[in-house]
């Protein structure tokens, strides 16, 4: 990894790796609700607030699906490969450890002729 972050052209990839991490935690927040979902439903005693849940929850389920096809889709996911599941999750556990060490706030901050600046 490089460690001049500030320019621009070592941004190639980020787009694609933000939209990969965005979709995991989507789907990790869809599998909490439908958890929540199935415990309240266990524990209310009002017929017309359990429909209200179980419909809630049914649509959850459907957006689980919906992002789980995108995933597979794009290659963020692979749950029936194990060997290229792994080769993913190390490659993302690489690239936050790479992020984590990164200096966020250099000493020298000057890019002065980095970018296409009018003379001053």
């Amino acid at each position: 990894m490089n460690e001049d972050y500030l320019d621009p052209k070592y941004a190639e990839g980020m787009p694609k790796m933000a939209d990969s991490a965005i979709a995991v935690d989507l789907l990790l927040s869809i599998k909490t609700g439908i958890r929540y979902y199935a415990v309240t439903l266990t524990e209310t005693a009002n017929p017309e607030l359990r429909n209200v849940l179980y419909n809630q929850m049914e649509r959850a389920i459907d957006l689980h699906s919906e992002v789980t096809e995108l995933m597979l889709e794009k290659g963020w996911l692979y749950p029936r490969d194990l060997g290229k599941q792994m080769e993913l999750d190390w490659k993302a556990a690489d690239m936050a450890l790479a992020i984590g060490e990164m200096n966020l706030f250099p000493i020298d901050t000057d890019r002065l002729g980095t970018f296409a600046t009018p003379n001053k």
